[in-house]
């Protein structure tokens, strides 16, 4: 290709020219195919017939000949323009081939050393091509330092002018999945297979799991024993909690699997919305919804469901008020304000006002109410002052 590319730029040839190199003599050869004619117009596409049939005696007027058109010597510009186009061309074959390499992997993980940061991206040394992890593809807070080893996912794989372009992630939903094929072998070997996974990267995950062989606890398997396979994976993670659920076909089950740790008193699925109502027990709803809602965020990620969560209080006075009931309020017990003594102080004073009968009036004054005994009204006495 490249002594084709220097002879049509350098002679006048046919378009179409075909070079033959012998490749144990090292002998070079150039053919142009030709147009058999009586008289020649344009000589590049062209030849007589007489001289057409000094290559092939029985050809005609208006056929096509291949002749040989080997130029004695190429020269030096000649020869640099090959050159230059043979290191060209083994430069894209090169680009080419390590294309396909990673094309093919793309889903899969890698593990590279860190080589050095472009701004906020950090490129990783695959040997023969560079990748790329973007600032958007890092998981949250997590530092990198020069030479340390890094498994990421392969998110994309892309084609530039300076040859392919591979795109990782540590933040993909892929890398948790991939991690749990490494450390869990029935996920590998296809006994345990993952349905669906949301995640938070940094902060916390969910991974619902499901067995074809019913004797196998899906989840008992990923966890490990003692929690070794799950606890190796979050350590990759930087920490990140995961939380494994057991997959159901059953919406219901699911729907209320996927709110653990929180436990569900009961789920109603509107089919048409795909939206789910969760009633929990009061004590439940604060762990259902999570820190700033991300449990239930994630349980709606991961069962694609829209889930509304509530407790069975508020629940029971919906209830209440589409019956036509209104809000029921309740009284101030004695119970409650027995602490202050408020409550109390009262039934006493009540008392006797309550034994004071419809034929008693009240006294005109002070001295009147008092008790017999209490001396005379208005004097200074030390038993009137007590």
């Amino acid at each position: 290709m490249a002594l084709v590319s220097a002879y049509k730029r350098n002679f006048q040839s046919s378009p179409n020219v075909r070079v033959v190199v012998d490749r144990e003599t090292g002998d070079i050869k150039v053919y142009a195919l030709l147009t058999v004619v009586e008289e020649v117009e344009n000589p590049r596409q062209q030849v007589e017939l007489y001289e057409a049939r000094v290559y092939n005696p029985r050809c005609q007027i208006g056929d096509e000949i291949e002749m040989e058109v080997t130029p004695k010597e190429f020269g030096r510009i000649a020869a640099q323009t090959a050159k230059q186009v043979v290191i060209q061309r083994i430069r894209e074959a090169e680009r080419e081939l390590i294309y396909e390499t990673f094309i093919d992997r793309v889903e899969d993980i890698v593990n590279g050393p860190v080589q050095r940061f472009e701004q906020r991206n950090v490129i990783i040394d695959l040997g023969k091509v560079e990748a790329i992890l973007p600032a958007e593809e890092q998981i949250p807070r997590e530092r990198y330092r020069q030479g340390e080893r890094v498994k990421t996912f392969i998110k994309e794989v892309r084609k530039t002018s300076k040859g392919p372009q591979v795109i990782v992630s540590r933040t993909h939903n892929g890398f948790l999945k991939r991690l749990f094929e490494i450390e869990v072998p029935e996920i590998y070997e296809g006994i345990v297979e993952i349905k669906s996974v949301a995640r938070e990267p940094g902060q916390r995950s969910k991974i619902a799991v499901w067995s074809k062989n019913k004797d196998i606890d899906p989840v008992g398997a990923c966890v490990g024993p003692r929690g070794t396979r799950v606890q190796a994976i979050s350590n990759e993670l930087k920490g990140e909690k995961i939380d494994i659920i057991k997959w159901s076909e059953d919406k219901e089950e699911y729907i209320a699997a996927a709110l653990s740790p929180a436990k569900v008193a009961a789920v109603e699925l509107h089919t048409e919305e795909k939206r789910a109502t969760v009633i929990v027990p009061d004590n439940q709803l604060s762990l259902a919804i999570g820190k700033e809602g991300q449990n239930a965020r994630l349980s709606a990620k991961l069962t694609g469901w829209k889930i509304d969560i509530c407790s069975e209080s508020q629940i029971a006075q919906q209830r209440l008020s589409s019956l036509g009931l209104g809000t029921i309020e309740e009284e101030p017990s004695a119970e409650t304000n027995s602490g202050n003594g408020v409550e109390e102080s009262v039934e006493t004073a009540a008392q006797p006002a309550e034994q004071t009968g419809p034929e008693q009036s009240e006294p005109e004054d002070v001295g009147a109410a008092l008790p017999e005994g209490s001396g005379e009204k208005g004097g200074d006495s030390d038993d009137q002052t007590a």
